[in-house]
C-alpha cells in the first residue's frame, strides 16, 4: 500500500482510453493474414460441404426439378429442397413470409437457390448441382423500373408518405418550375468475405452457426423457424466478417438456414462458401431508384416547394425495401430546408435478386437526388450550385427560426453545415480553384475540369425503434483483467476496438487489459445489427454500463473497507486512491473477490427520446445529425468521356471522436466507396433477367489507382454530439459515404463546360465513361439546336 499520492495526477493517463488514436486491434493480424475468418477455422471432422442449383430463368413456374443424376453423383450426401426444411420455408426479415429458403413450385429470378447440394467436398458439391434437370414454365418477367407505374405496378411493401406544407400549391405558384426525372444505379457490396456459415450440431435440438453476419440474432431467430426449434437451441457466432456494409445483415440468414438444416439432418458439420460468381448472382445489393423530381423556386434561387417520387427497384421480396425507401425520403432534404414539400417512395416489385441494405440504407439514394434539385436550380438562376446550397441550408444551431423542420416533422436543433462548408470552402481554395479551373477550360480544346462542394446531413438512428437498444457483458477476473462482449459485430470498422476503449475508459487501465471477444447469441442475446452507423453508440453505452456497475461495486466495497466517504474512493490510472491511500486496480479487484463480490455485469442501454409514427409520416426519427462535406476536382477527356480525380478535400464531424485514427480510415473508406458507386459501379441486367456484371471482370470497383490524386481528410476539432452520446462522439459508419457525391458533381460541373455552363447537364449515375460522354454529346447537341 502506497501512502503517499503520486504528484501531477492529471498529466497521467491511461494507455487506450478514449480519444486516442489506437491501430486496429486485428490490423496486425489483417496484414499478416493470421486474422481467422470461418473459412479459416479448422473443420471437425467429416465436415459436409454445400452447393447450390440456381434457377436459370428470371420468372416461372417449375413444371419438373429432376435431381436423380445429381444424388448419384460422386461424393454427394443428399439433396436438399424445399420439403426438406423442418420448420417455415422461409428467411424474410420483415415477416412477410415471401423469401424461401429455397424455392418452392416457382421461381422469381435468375439465380434464385431450388437446391442445395451436400457432398464431401465443396467442388464434388458444386459439379454436382450443374447436373439438374429443370423444365420451366416462363411468365413475362419485369427486370426495369424505368417504365414502371409508380402507384399502380406492383410493390413489395406498403409505401411512404412525407409531407409538410403544400407543395402543388407551392410549386404552381412559384416564379420559375423544373420538372424532370434521373436515374440512379445500385451497388454490390463486394466484401471480400463472401457469405459463409459453418454449421456444427449438438445434442438434441443444439445447433451452433458460426456465420459471417451482421445480425447475429435475427440468424439465430431465422434459423431456429426453418429448423422449427426454439432460438435458444440456435446459437450463432461471429468474431469477425471481412467486410459487410449491410450485405450481410439479411442475407447472411439464407446460408446459414441451409448449412443448420444438413447439418441437424445428418449430425455432421456443414459448411457453405458462395463463389463470388454465385454471391453477386444470388444475393441483394444496394437499390437502384427512378427519381422523379419536380421543384418551384424563386429568382434567387430559393426553393419554395419541391415534390418527389423515388421508386426503387426491390427485387422479388420485400427484404429491407421498406425502410430502405422511407431512408431515402428522410435524406431527400440533404441539408436543406424544403418550406413545402411532398416526397413518396415506391418500392416496386422485380423478378431480379431482392435488393438489401448498403452502407447508408437509401439515405445516400436521397440526398443525390436533393443534390440534383440544387444543380437544376443553380443553372436555372446562372449561379455557382454552391451559393444555391449555402441560400437553401437549414438554419444553423445558433438560430431561433422556423427554417429548421424536416419533411418528417422533425426540427433540426444541431445543424454546423454551414461552419462546416466555410472551412472547407477556405482550406480547400474552393473560391480559387473555381477561377483557375475556368481559365484552364477557357483554354483547354478536348480537356475539361470540374469543380464541386456537396455537404452531408445524416440521420443517426434506427427508424425501427426496437432497434434501439443494446446489451453487453463484462467480467472483471480475480486477477484484474477484464473480459468484454457486446452484440455488435466487428466487420473491419473497429467497433470492438472503440467498445474495448469505452471499458479501458471507464476502469482507468491500459487497453490491452480488456480483451475484446467474438459476438455471440449465448452471451448477449435479442443483439439489433450492426447497421445504420449506431454500433458505437448502442454498444459502447451498454457496455459503459455494465462496466459502470462494476465500478461502483468496487467503489463501495472500497469505501466500507477502508471507512472513508465513497466521494474519497477515485478511480486512477491503473489504481485506485481510497482516502489518502493507494491501491492497485488489481489489488482492489482481489480483494473484492475474496469478498465476494460481484465482478460481472450485463449492461444495457436504449436510444432515448426517438419516435416515429410511419403512418402519419411523422416523428422524432433520429437521435441526432452527422454532418461533413467533401471538395472533389477532376479532368475529363470530353472525346471519350474518361476522366480522372485529381483531387478530394474532406471536413466531416465526428463529434468528440473515439478514436481519430479510426475514424479518418472510416471517412476515407466510405468517400471512395461512395465514388464507386456513382462513377464506375455498374450492375447490368440482361433482358432475360441475368446479371451480367457478376464478377470482378464485369464489375468495376475504384482501384487503388483511381483514389483522388491529392486526398486531404480532417475531423472538426470543435464539435461534439448535440445529445450525450457516448462520450459526445458521433456515428462515422454511413455519414461519410455521401461525399461521394462532391465526385459526381464535379464531373458534371466539367460536362456542363461545354455548354459554358448555360444547361444542366443531368449526369446520371454511375457516371461511366460512356455515361459522362453521352452526356456531352447531349449538351453539345443542345447548343447547337439553340444557335
Amino acid at each position: 500500500m502506497n501512502k503517499h499520492a503520486t504528484p501531477n495526477l492529471r498529466a497521467e493517463k491511461i494507455t487506450g482510453g478514449v480519444a486516442t488514436d489506437q491501430r486496429h486491434d486485428s490490423a496486425h493480424k489483417h496484414v499478416s493474414g493470421t486474422a481467422v475468418y470461418i473459412d479459416d477455422m479448422p473443420e471437425p471432422a467429416g465436415t459436409l460441404h454445400v452447393g447450390l442449383g440456381l434457377s436459370k430463368v428470371a420468372h416461372g413456374i417449375l413444371r419438373s426439378v429432376d435431381l436423380s443424376a445429381v444424388r448419384t453423383a460422386p461424393g454427394v450426401v443428399d439433396v436438399l429442397t424445399y420439403a426438406d426444411v423442418p420448420g417455415e420455408n422461409d428467411v424474410s426479415p420483415s415477416n412477410m413470409h415471401d423469401d424461401p429458403v429455397l424455392a418452392q413450385d416457382k421461381v422469381q429470378f435468375f439465380g434464385q437457390p431450388i437446391f442445395a447440394v451436400i457432398a464431401e467436398t465443396r467442388d464434388e458439391a458444386r459439379r454436382a448441382a450443374l447436373l439438374a434437370k429443370i423444365d420451366y414454365d416462363e411468365l413475362p418477367a419485369v427486370i426495369d423500373i424505368w417504365d414502371l407505374d409508380p402507384v399502380k405496378d406492383r410493390q413489395v411493401t406498403a409505401p411512404l408518405t412525407l409531407r409538410r406544407g403544400d407543395a402543388a400549391a407551392a410549386i404552381q405558384a412559384a416564379p420559375r418550375r423544373i420538372k424532370n426525372r434521373m436515374w440512379l444505379g445500385g451497388q454490390d457490396h463486394f466484401y471480400l468475405e463472401g457469405q459463409v456459415s459453418l454449421a456444427v450440431p449438438g445434442e438434441d435440438d443444439e445447433v451452433i452457426v458460426y456465420c459471417s453476419t451482421q445480425g447475429p440474432s435475427e440468424t439465430q431467430h431465422l434459423v431456429a423457424h426453418a429448423l422449427g426449434v426454439p432460438s435458444h437451441a440456435v446459437t450463432v457466432e461471429v468474431r469477425r466478417m471481412g467486410g459487410g456494409f449491410g450485405g450481410k445483415e439479411t442475407q447472411a440468414n439464407q446460408c446459414a438456414a441451409i448449412a443448420a438444416i444438413a447439418a441437424k439432418k445428418h449430425k455432421r458439420a456443414v459448411k457453405i462458401r458462395l463463389d463470388r460468381d454465385e454471391d453477386m448472382t444470388a444475393t441483394g445489393k444496394r437499390h437502384d431508384f427512378a427519381i422523379d423530381y419536380e421543384v418551384g423556386f424563386d429568382d434567387e434561387g430559393n426553393i419554395l416547394g419541391v415534390d418527389f417520387t423515388f421508386a426503387l427497384r426491390c427485387g422479388f421480396s420485400a427484404d429491407l425495401s421498406g425502410p430502405v425507401g422511407d431512408r431515402a425520403l428522410f435524406h431527400c432534404d440533404n441539408a436543406y430546408f424544403y418550406p413545402n414539400v411532398l416526397a413518396k417512395s415506391a418500392p416496386l416489385y422485380t423478378n431480379t435478386v431482392s435488393n438489401t441494405a448498403f452502407r447508408g440504407f437509401g439515405g445516400p439514394q436521397g440526398m443525390v437526388g436533393a443534390e440534383r434539385v440544387i444543380d437544376e436550380v443553380a443553372f436555372a438562376v446562372g449561379k455557382d450550385p454552391l451559393d444555391i446550397r449555402k441560400l437553401n441550408f437549414y438554419d444553423p444551431m445558433e438560430a431561433i427560426g422556423t427554417r429548421n423542420v424536416t419533411p418528417y416533422h422533425q426540427r433540426v436543433e444541431d445543424n454546423i453545415i454551414q461552419r462546416i462548408v466555410a472551412e472547407l470552402e477556405e482550406s480547400a481554395g474552393y473560391a480559387r480553384r473555381r477561377r483557375e479551373i475556368s481559365a484552364f477550360n477557357a483554354n483547354s480544346r478536348f480537356i475539361k475540369r470540374g469543380l464541386a462542394l456537396t455537404p452531408v446531413k445524416f440521420g443517426i438512428s434506427f427508424t425501427k425503434t426496437e432497434s434501439n437498444q443494446a446489451g453487453a457483458l463484462v467480467h472483471v477476473y480475480a486477477d484484474g483483467s477484464v473480459h468484454m462482449n457486446h452484440g455488435g459485430t466487428e466487420m473491419g470498422q473497429g467497433l470492438h476496438l472503440k467498445v474495448a476503449q469505452v471499458v479501458a475508459e471507464e476502469f482507468q487501465i491500459d487497453l490491452d487489459r480488456v480483451k475484446i471477444t467474438a459476438t455471440t447469441t449465448a452471451k448477449v442475446p435479442n443483439t439489433s445489427p450492426t447497421a445504420a452507423s449506431s454500433g458505437a453508440d448502442l454498444n459502447g453505452m451498454a457496455a459503459q454500463n455494465a462496466a459502470r456497475q462494476i465500478r461502483q461495486r468496487l467503489t463501495d466495497f472500497a469505501a466500507e473497507k477502508y471507512q472513508v466517504p465513497i466521494d474519497q474512493v477515485v478511480f486512477l490510472p491503473n489504481r485506485v486512491r481510497v482516502g489518502n491511500q493507494e491501491v492497485s486496480f488489481n489489488d482492489l479487484v482481489k480483494q473484492a473477490y475474496i469478498a465476494r463480490i460481484q465482478l460481472s455485469s450485463a449492461g444495457f442501454y436504449k436510444t432515448p427520446k426517438i419516435h416515429w409514427d410511419r403512418s402519419k409520416g411523422r416523428g422524432h426519427a433520429f437521435y441526432y445529425y452527422a454532418y461533413g462535406a467533401a471538395c472533389a476536382e477532376v479532368s475529363v477527356d470530353t472525346l471519350t468521356g474518361e476522366y480522372v480525380v485529381e483531387r478530394a478535400d474532406i471536413l466531416h464531424d465526428c463529434g468528440r471522436s473515439l478514436n481519430r485514427a479510426i475514424d479518418i480510415g472510416q471517412v476515407e473508406g466510405g468517400f471512395i466507396q461512395g465514388m464507386g458507386w456513382l462513377t464506375t459501379e455498374e450492375l447490368w441486367w440482361d433482358g432475360k433477367g441475368r446479371l451480367r456484371t457478376h464478377a470482378p471482370s464485369t464489375y468495376k470497383i475504384p482501384l487503388a489507382s483511381d483514389r483522388p490524386k491529392i486526398f486531404n481528410v480532417a475531423l472538426t476539432d470543435w464539435s461534439q454530439a448535440y445529445e450525450p452520446t457516448i462520450h459526445r462522439s458521433k456515428a462515422v459508419g454511413e455519414p461519410p459515404l455521401p461525399h461521394g457525391m462532391a465526385v459526381l458533381h464535379a464531373l458534371s460541373d466539367a460536362v456542363a463546360s461545354v455548354a459554358d455552363r448555360r444547361i444542366c447537364p443531368r449526369l446520371d449515375a454511375p457516371a461511366t465513361p460512356e455515361r459522362v460522354l453521352m452526356a456531352i454529346e447531349r449538351l453539345k447537341n443542345e447548343v447547337k439546336a439553340g444557335a
